[in-house]
């Protein structure tokens, strides 16, 4: 508040000199450089404003471009990671079970079901070494000896998937892209791949959903070039080789991200775009808009305002020959500034915020009105009491810490969160920005200034936020992250100690036609119910329950073996059984049960990490759902497959 008046009275004193000067000029010479000033400043000012928000529109438009790329990406990334994942197990299944009709006839019918569950799928197929068919979801397949993925797969020993370029429906179809995976024979020799395919329109499709303009577009292509979809038009630029366009020239070392001007080779039209590659699979996305459409409100508000500026100085200039009758009220403006540095003295000593002066012995000399609000107490009861004496003595020694380096002249300012008493409530949490005053002419440290305001209920926002992020919001229990970063932690530990630990993962039976049945607010409910037993289950400080992702879940058991995981296994199918919820789809019992598949953590190898479990756990809990489920299965339990060989879960 000192500097502030200073500052008024700095600015009555420049106005008394530029009166005076004033008055000695020539009224002609006055208004001409008045008025000259007032329109290049206008003009000046006008123009820098089109120019920022010209730059502000393009601003936008390239987060607005950004955020569409990242969740495309995340879209395309999520597809290919369905497809994905719908052959893993087929081409697991294959290596343990083999080739023959009993296999095919099974395994046909699960490419069915999940063509069928996963409408973005286009066709599911299983090819043997020579290119031929054995198994698909839909029409047989053709003969893909003769394409590129085939070839790879036949040549090369990677297990890992693969996505092919867009490849053609036969005869004269549409464009699909293809994710595939290689099947070994027992004897370790090429047996075959596993293929999935998406079709070019229904990322097409997708996008079109999205505003972008008429002339904007998005573009999905791999990593060579090649474009796998197109909002528009994409029967006409799907399968088109881009990679000799300066998009894909200019960046033979591409960022994962980035915004990208550019007049498309496709259509002539100038472009502004956010290209982001996939960190997971060989994509790009090239999310674009026509850039005239993006300038097209800002020109329009440009011209207008232009105009008004113009129209604005005309009027000015033919103002400003009346400007110096506004000499005369140089009083006026006297009396106004003090008018204002009254109000301004008003605001300070009615300000939310608590203003406190602190002398050397750390005593109130001066609070503002607003302690009230803040602490609960009146001016008149704080001043000549000791500053921090309703401090929280868990907070105590750091603020007293500040105040000292603030009294020592270590530091000028300094701001802390801490908590304090207060006269009506238990205990508030308070935010001070501290600084030190010091003693004219000698520039001695006199006290402290401290400038304090209520954050309880920032804080209660902060803690309800940090809740939010570890809980799922449908069951309660802890979310996904949470079970990771969970996991990481224990993982440690018992490999330090050497302890046991185990990890159920739980499946709910049938979930779907649980939903499809009774509708999605019951499976909510059934959600819930499951994540309660779960929970009971949990009855140590260390187990950890926690939901998976839909309708799986994971309990975390430290210092648990084999004997104990299998038991809570058992409670938690039990404690299901009594509730017994109706589910006339799960057959034969027609309850809602669960197939849980158990591991313990080994750490024989010293490489070996935490996911190695959840990993471990998900093929028992694989068995336990392929044997029928509603059952537990450990890892580690050994199997004799159909072929009469030996596997371990």
């Amino acid at each position: 508040m000192t500097n502030t008046c200073i500052a008024f009275e700095e600015a009555h004193a420049a106005m008394n000199s530029v009166r005076q000067k004033t008055a000695s000029l020539r009224l002609p010479i006055c208004v001409a450089v008045f008025v000259a000033v007032i329109c290049i400043g206008i003009l000046g000012l006008s123009s820098w404003r089109a120019w920022v928000s010209r730059s502000s529109d393009l601003k936008t438009a390239e987060i607005e471009m950004s955020n569409l790329a990242r969740s495309l990406t995340q879209h395309a990334e999520d597809t290919f990671d369905l497809l994905d994942a719908s052959i893993i197990g087929v081409a697991t299944r294959l290596e343990l079970e083999g080739t023959g009709p009993a296999a095919m006839a099974s395994l046909q019918k699960v490419l069915k079901a999940r063509q069928s569950a996963l409408k973005r799928i286009h066709g599911l197929f299983i090819y043997d070494e020579n290119g031929l068919c054995l198994a698909t979801s839909g029409l047989a397949g053709p003969d893909i000896s003769d394409r590129e993925y085939f070839r790879y797969h036949m040549q090369s020993a990677s297990r890992d998937a693969l996505i092919g370029n867009p490849v053609q429906r036969r005869p004269g179809g549409g464009w699909i892209t293809t994710v595939s995976r290689r099947f070994n024979h027992s004897d370790g020799s090429f047996g075959g791949l596993v293929l999935a395919t998406v079709g070019s329109e229904y990322f097409s499709e997708f996008y079109k959903e999205f505003d972008i303009g008429e002339k904007g577009a998005i573009i999905l292509l791999n990593n060579a070039g090649i474009i796998l979809a197109r909002s528009k038009d994409n029967n006409i630029y799907a399968g088109r080789d881009m990679s000799d366009t300066p998009l894909m020239r200019n960046r033979s070392s591409p960022p994962s991200n980035g915004v990208y001007y550019f007049k498309s080779p496709l259509d002539g039209v100038t472009r502004l775009s956010f290209y982001r590659k996939s960190d997971r699979f060989p994509i790009n996305v090239l999310a674009t808009r026509a850039e005239d459409e993006v300038l097209a409100t800002w020109r329009q508000n440009a011209i207008t305002r232009m105009i008004f500026v113009v129209a604005l100085t005309l009027l000015i200039a033919v103002i400003g020959f009346f400007l110096v009758r506004q000499l005369v009220r140089g009083q006026r403006l006297v009396s106004a500034l003090a008018a204002q540095e009254a109000d301004f003295r008003l605001l300070a000593e009615n300000s939310s915020d608590m203003v406190t002066r602190i002398g050397m012995d750390e005593r109130i000399q001066y609070v503002s009105p607003s302690s009230i609000r803040v602490v609960g107490w009146s001016p008149e009861q704080l001043i000549g009491t000791p500053a921090l004496a309703g401090v929280n003595a868990e907070d105590l020694p750091a603020v007293q810490a500040t105040v000292a380096a603030l009294k020592r002249g270590e530091e000028r300012d300094a701001r802390i969160v801490y908590r304090s008493r207060h006269r009506k409530k238990t205990e508030v949490w308070i935010e001070s920005t501290m600084r030190v005053t010091r003693e004219l002419g000698t520039d001695k440290i006199n006290g402290v200034v401290a400038i304090s305001r209520d954050m309880t209920e920032h804080k209660d926002l902060e803690q309800k936020l940090a809740s939010l992020a570890t809980l799922d919001g449908l069951t309660g229990i802890a979310n996904r992250r949470h079970f990771d970063e969970h996991l990481e932690r224990e993982w440690a530990r018992a490999r330090r100690d050497g302890t046991a630990l185990s990890l159920l993962l739980i499946d709910v039976d049938h979930f779907k036609k649980y939903n499809d049945r009774y509708g999605h607010q019951a499976g909510d409910a059934c959600l819930k119910s499951v994540a309660q037993v779960l929970a009971a289950q949990a009855r140590r400080p260390a187990d950890f329950a926690a939901r998976y992702g839909g309708e799986e879940f994971v309990l975390l058991l430290p210092d648990t073996d084999r004997a104990g995981c299998e038991l809570i296994a058992t409670r938690i199918r039990d404690c299901l059984a009594d509730l017994g919820i109706d589910h006339e789809l799960s057959l034969p019992s027609q309850k809602v049960t669960v197939s849980i598949g158990g591991a313990i953590a080994a750490f024989q190898d010293s490489k070996a990490s935490s996911s190695s479990l959840v990993e471990a756990a998900d093929r028992a809990l694989y068995v336990a759902k392929d044997e029928g489920r509603d059952r537990l299965v450990m890892s580690g339990r050994v199997l004799t497959l159909s072929n009469g060989r030996i596997a371990v879960v």
